[in-house]
């Protein structure tokens, strides 16, 4: 149960009765009500700015507004107090058996807990990853892979019909570069002295691996042929080769695609006249000379007519080209075709995760989105920022086998999927992350993988503990949820954990619309702080231990409390793809 949307249902059902007794007028728009905790704790519990926002269409103050709603609210048992703050907001403090009924609600759904209907099925395609396929996956790409995906899941919880795409860049001149280092590391594979790589070619170690590999299957068969023979087979070897590397490294992180759609089928199959006709049926296209780019010297560049999509119409700082000087078509055209694609697949919610060198790239591709889906389709870009890998502070040396930078291989195999997963979504998609070795591995409270996991494996070992000392006892969640007296659970500590589950729902709600799962970590952070403070009161204070000989109705609610909390925290971990510890070693 969401406590506070429904509050907010409840609310809006007060004010209509009020309407109904002529107290407020008829068919006030309640839209913008909304029921969240206050600023400040010490306000109470739940706060609403139904006053503030109805005050003006019923042409009435504020507070007078909020004096009808404080009566309604007062009648109701669940309500211990209640009462107006400033101009016009509602504080109510709900009653200590709402927050032991949502330490119920947690036991009975299990990590199905804060699953909610907000998305009502409606589908969402979130492409996340889409490296070129000219190399491993490095440390970014894992961010990305990590954010995506934990948002992927997080709209699932939130109940969208969610598809996980990978785009294979594999049109276009960097495949073609591919192709030609390729070829060379292939010759060098058949015992040829190659040299130093030439500029403008991939210089990473791992291509000799496709080169050996390329020579194993076809022997020589392409050193004494043209370009025009050996480059598209060496193209293909290379991309699929690597996109196998990809696959693997993205399952090792945990990671499974619904699709991978390739730009370079789309173009064969005609997807971008389809796209750029339905522009030009729209009349969003036309020829046209654009002003030199900003920071060019007038010699870099020449005027000529070019063929343009209008879109600065739709927010865009200038119109887009669309073909490129040869007649073939530009990045941004394929583009446009990939996202129009997936709109006619049936996604009309588009998320698209990318790296933070692709931010000036962003108001084009929403643009055209728009445009081509006459309005019928939105995109949400999501930049990754990057990742500083270092070892006690000091960078991290770079990859032998990738030459140029660290692989996300390297980095799972050193902290482990877990560790990576987590710490990736400690910090909002747009901040820089970094991502110390010996940090991320530690075990203190400063490292929020240790501490969230360490909730966990405490609270199971408690219950390996009580599954000893009262073998008659029932653990499973709804036993407990059945016998446990929870009234017995009226510690502060023991009301601040309960009140701390129960925003986990609200929690998922209010990520999900604002596309951010990094909230999901620093919700698993406060409430594991809020059980090792009650863990260490128990140290203390006697009477807060959870196993209390001599009283078993007590031991018994505080193993449902705390069996609450492992759930919680598993439901969280299960967001953002981490497997909840049982135990922790030094």
């Amino acid at each position: 149960m969401n406590i506070f949307k429904a509050f907010e249902n409840d609310i809006r059902t007060l004010l209509e009765e009020l309407a109904a007794e002529g107290a407020l007028p008829p068919g006030l728009d309640s839209s913008r009500l909304t029921v969240e905790p206050p600023r400040e704790a010490a306000h109470g519990d739940l706060s609403t700015n139904a006053a503030m926002i109805l005050a003006k269409p019923a042409k009435m103050n504020p507070r007078a507004l909020a004096e009808l709603l404080v009566a309604k609210l007062r009648t109701r048992p669940d309500v211990a107090s209640v009462e107006i703050a400033g101009p016009g907001f509602v504080n109510l403090r709900l009653t200590a058996d709402v927050w032991r009924d949502r330490v119920r609600d947690v036991l009975n759904a299990g990590t199905s807990y804060g699953d909610s209907t907000m998305g009502k099925g409606l589908p969402v395609n979130v492409e996340y990853v889409s490296a070129n396929p000219t190399g491993p996956l490095h440390a970014a790409h894992g961010r990305g892979a990590v954010f995506g995906d934990a948002l992927a899941a997080l709209l699932e919880k939130a109940g969208y019909a969610v598809t996980r795409e990978y785009y294979i860049n594999d049109a276009g001149a960097q495949v073609d570069v591919l192709g030609r280092s390729t070829y060379l590391r292939y010759r060098e594979a058949l015992g040829e002295d190659i040299g130093t790589i030439p500029a403008g070619l991939y210089p990473g170690e791992y291509l000799k691996e496709v080169g050996a590999g390329l020579a194993d299957r076809d022997g020589n068969a392409w050193l004494d042929k043209d370009e025009s023979e050996w480059l598209p087979a060496c193209r293909d070897f290379a991309i699929a080769m690597i996109m196998g590397w990809i696959k693997e490294d993205l399952g090792v992180l945990g990671v499974r695609m619904d699709v991978y759609s390739s730009e370079r089928a789309l173009v064969q199959a005609g997807a971008v006249d389809i796209a750029l006709r339905a522009l030009e049926e729209r009349g969003l296209i036309y020829t046209g000379v654009l002003e030199p780019p900003k920071g060019k010297k007038p010699d870099d560049w020449e005027p000529r007519p070019q063929t343009l999509f209008k879109s600065t119409d739709f927010g865009d700082d200038v119109d887009r080209p669309l073909k490129k000087s040869d007649g073939s078509f530009t990045y941004f055209s394929n583009d446009i075709a990939y996202h129009f694609d997936k709109y006619r697949r049936g996604s009309a919610n588009l998320i698209d995760v990318w790296g933070a060198d692709h931010g000036g790239y962003v108001k084009r591709m929403q643009s055209a989105t728009t445009a081509v889906t006459e309005g019928k389709a939105s995109l949400d870009v999501k930049l990754c920022q990057l990742v500083h890998l270092m070892q006690n502070g000091e960078p991290v040396k770079m990859s032998k086998r990738a030459g140029t930078f660290v692989t996300l291989r390297d980095v799972i195999e050193q902290v482990g999927r877990d560790v990576v997963r987590f710490i990736m979504l400690t910090r909002r998609n747009d901040q820089t992350l970094d991502f110390d070795f010996a940090k991320v591995t530690e075990q203190s409270k400063d490292n929020p993988v240790f501490y969230v996991q360490y909730a966990h494996a405490r609270c199971r070992s408690v219950l390996r503990h009580a599954a000893t000392a009262l073998p008659h006892v029932d653990q499973e969640p709804a036993a407990l949820a059945a016998r446990a007296n929870l009234a017995r659970l009226d510690a502060e500590e023991e009301m601040t954990l309960a009140k701390r589950m129960a925003t986990w729902p609200r929690l998922v709600e209010s990520a999900a619309d604002a596309h951010e799962p990094h909230r999901v970590a620093f919700y698993l952070y406060d409430l594991a702080s809020e059980f090792h403070a009650l863990w260490n009161r128990g140290r203390d204070d006697t009477s807060l231990r959870f196993l209390i000989e001599g009283d078993e109705e007590v031991t018994v609610a505080r193993l449902a409390l705390i069996a609450a909390v492992s759930t919680v925290i598993a439901s969280g971990l299960k967001v953002m793809g981490v497997e909840p510890a049982e135990e922790l070693r030094s």
